[in-house]
């Protein structure tokens, strides 16, 4: 039985929020942020119940390709762990969490951080080595993880803004708040990436719906050859390929995606929702669907859920997701070669699907999102039985 001693301790951690999700990088991994700032007291560290946190607060991301960023800036001297603890913590982390971590940044790293390093570097491994990233400003983390948006404490933004001549980066801000500076630009009726679904639907050939190139990528991704790749939308693919066909793709020509890496098309089809000007899952329905866990008994979940996806999801959005969900079932259904449960794809698709307005998303939040399209993949059957959504789609055909 826990003691109380030790429930207080993870409270205390809890509450402290030092390690929070924080978004998703261009190519669609999961960033997981660490403040020094926000560290408990040496005190509190040396024990198993820290890495304990650690571990349980990270887990559901590191089965996939993922991140860490690691803001150095605040640590108090009483909150400076022993290198034996670090190097014993970094000891109790399995295969996962060291293999598929892709990149470790180290924002404002200082003399300490470089001691550890030279401490840990013999001992560790070259391609753990290789992932180690150092960056002295907010702006060049954010171009590097292309995020439009971070939100940091206090003590991390005053000391970036000092030694950065007093430039001030942009605390809140969100996909949507380019849309002024994006009306200045002159956008291409056929781009697909980075613009409204509604923009698509009325400048492109959609099939109820569907943008043409979700359509290419699931129907390349639905072969029999390529459903079965092990980690499908798990593994990140190469980033320039993704990106130069990216432009190709909104600069309205034709790409072809038979000759491609599959992780390539599965990685573009994730860029494709990730980028959506507002989430497929619409800002409108981000506070019900973070209440999941709330939803105890199987008849308020399914209630629920129904309502939300049938009755308020404009019907563009209602019928995109609706076509992905079926086809993340295929994905399922071959799960005993591709390694894709419902569970695994939940935690991949949930922050393409659905993002705050302003605000990043919590490691609180996270967890509700994820099971909430952890639900719906495992209950499609019953909750689009019956298509109830009785609009006139004929103007989008």
């Amino acid at each position: 039985m826990v003691g109380h001693d030790e429930n207080a301790i993870r409270k205390d951690f809890k509450r402290r929020k030092f390690i929070e999700f924080i978004g998703t990088d261009k190519q669609g991994q999961p960033i997981i942020a660490i403040y020094a700032c926000r560290l408990p007291e040496r005190k509190d560290l040396n024990s198993n119940i820290f890495i304990d946190f650690i571990i349980k607060s990270m887990e559901e991301f590191v089965q996939n390709d993922y991140i860490i960023a690691y803001f150095h800036q605040g640590m108090k001297d009483n909150s400076k762990p022993p290198l034996q603890f670090l190097w014993n913590s970094y000891k109790e982390l399995d295969r996962s969490f060291k293999k598929n971590l892709k990149k470790l940044y180290v924002v404002h790293p200082t003399t300490f951080i470089r001691m550890v390093w030279f401490f840990f570097k013999p001992i560790i491994s070259e391609k753990f080595k290789n992932k180690l990233i150092y960056t002295s400003s907010l702006d060049e983390l954010k171009q590097s993880l292309g995020l439009n948006t971070l939100k940091v404490p206090d003590p991390v933004r005053e000391f970036d803004e000092k030694i950065n001549n007093g430039t001030r980066y942009t605390l809140r801000g969100s996909k949507s708040s380019l849309k002024s500076s994006r009306s200045l630009e002159n956008i291409p009726k056929s781009a697909q990436f980075g613009v409204s679904l509604r923009f698509i639907i009325e400048n492109s050939a959609c099939l109820n719906c569907i943008p043409p190139i979700v359509r290419k990528c699931v129907d390349h991704l639905s072969l029999p050859d390529v459903v079965e790749t092990e980690g499908i939308f798990r593994r990140s693919g190469n980033y320039a390929r993704i990106k130069e066909l990216r432009a190709k793709i909104n600069a309205g020509e034709e790409v072809q995606l038979s000759n491609e890496d599959t992780h390539v098309v599965a990685s573009l089809l994730k860029t494709f929702l990730r980028e959506l000007e507002e989430p497929l899952l619409t800002y409108e329905l981000y506070e019900d669907i973070t209440q999941f866990s709330e939803w105890k008994t199987e008849e308020a979940r399914s209630r629920n859920v129904k309502q939300l996806l049938r009755e308020r999801l404009p019907e563009e959005n209602y019928e995109l997701f609706k076509y992905i969900v079926e086809f993340l079932g295929k994905i399922m259904e071959r799960k005993d070669f591709n390694k894709m449960t419902s569970s695994n794809l939940a935690i991949v698709f949930g922050p393409n699907l659905i993002w705050p307005k302003q605000e990043q998303m919590s490691l609180d939040e996270i967890g509700p999102i994820n099971a909430f399209i952890d639900y719906v993949l495992q209950h499609q059957d019953d909750i689009y039985f019956v298509d109830i959504n009785k609009k006139d789609r004929g103007a989008y055909d």
